[in-house]
């Protein structure tokens, strides 16, 4: 992870909500990824749902939360 994208992670730590790219930096996940798992004709869809705001999918950071806490 590159300085940038940490002090993005820093600067996102009071949002609720999350844009893709910033969810995927959260997550530790490449943002294709997080594209590829949202798709309506993904394979293997991403467990959370995002939020339609127009053209913008938002993630809420209870359930980005949520969802890495499952995965211990």
């Amino acid at each position: 992870m590159t300085v940038r994208q940490l002090l993005s992670v820093q600067d996102t730590a009071s949002k609720r909500l999350y844009s893709v790219k910033e969810a995927a930096i959260y997550l530790g996940l490449s943002p294709r990824t997080l594209y590829n798992g949202i798709s309506e004709k993904s394979k293997n869809p991403f467990p959370i749902k995002p939020k339609h705001y127009g053209k913008r999918r938002l993630f809420e950071k209870e359930d980005l939360d949520a969802f890495a806490d499952s995965l211990k």
